[in-house]
């Protein structure tokens, strides 16, 4: 196997486009497991812990641009404020050592219907920028996802960085899991409102072959929420939303729970997180009346 160790991003598309077959790792924290296990034997490792450009974030146009190598122990620390939900969702992957190591990137690349962050990226309308010599090109999370454990992305490209919208309203992120700590999702939910634009995100994880919007139960709740008047919901409205999220799910039964609990499960932490969402909407709106 060789390791190819690239200094800065040109060589490291140029070392790409050269070897197409080279598989990128930056925390490792996917691709080391399938090594160890022997479940992936690739020609060549692509080392991107030295490129600077990676591991770097920016602002603009009240957007983040957030690089792919930036760990989650830095979304945790950094962009808590702007990127609430994915901070939440980085402060549940694994172990101190993980976060450290582990990437939104990595997160990305892997394309595990598991990965915590897709839900996040996906309620928030998240772009994922890709590079390779030819160019880059940026496209909708929604459409990097192919398949369990398969994305868009082409052969010679790689994943140079994600955009997100900052502070871009209530959000919550919550999963489901067989402990506590340092395990892989049952099932996981993000929700994002966005009272100014009258919008709602809400996207699922673990429960279908792909990460994915709850396209019916955003367009139920845009169309309910009390907008102008934000009173406490109606049980029945948080519930027909649960409904809705659980409907957009195809989960299947494995070790880690069986696809009726992931439905059951799903309902449950739609509920709570428009509470918890909507909750802080209300508290804002009384803040600034």
């Amino acid at each position: 196997m060789d390791f190819l160790r690239p200094a800065d991003l040109a060589e490291a598309l140029a070392v790409k486009a050269q070897r197409p077959d080279a598989v990128p790792i930056a925390g490792g924290t996917d691709v080391m497991v399938e090594l160890n296990f022997d479940h992936r034997r690739p020609a060549a490792l692509l080392d991107l812990t030295g490129v600077a450009e990676l591991a770097e974030w920016s602002t603009s146009d009240n957007s983040v641009r957030l690089g792919a190598a930036v760990p989650y122990s830095r979304v945790i620390t950094e962009l808590g404020e702007p990127l609430p939900a994915l901070a939440m969702a980085s402060r549940t992957v694994g172990s101190p050592q993980i976060r450290n190591r582990g990437t939104v990137g990595g997160n990305l690349g892997a394309a595990s219907p598991a990965g915590d962050t897709h839900p996040v990226l996906l309620a928030l309308g998240a772009l994922v920028e890709v590079a390779s010599v030819r160019g880059t090109r940026v496209l909708p999370a929604e459409e990097f996802y192919l398949g369990v454990k398969r994305n868009a992305l082409e052969p010679d490209e790689l994943i140079t960085a994600v955009h997100l919208p900052a502070h871009a309203g209530p959000q919550q992120f919550a999963k489901v899991g067989t402990r506590n700590a340092m395990v892989i999702a049952v099932c996981s939910f993000s929700l994002n409102l966005r009272p100014a634009q009258r919008q709602v995100g809400a996207a699922i994880g673990s429960a279908a072959p792909t990460p994915r919007r709850a396209r019916e139960a955003e367009e139920f709740l845009t169309a309910e929420l009390p907008w102008d008047a934000p009173a406490p919901l109606a049980d029945s409205l948080k519930r027909r939303f649960g409904e809705l999220v659980a409907a957009a799910t195809a989960p299947i039964d494995d070790v880690r729970g069986s696809a009726d609990y992931r439905k059951h499960a799903l309902a449950v932490l739609a509920r709570r997180t428009l509470t918890w969402a909507w909750d802080e909407h209300r508290g804002s709106e009384r803040t600034c009346a």
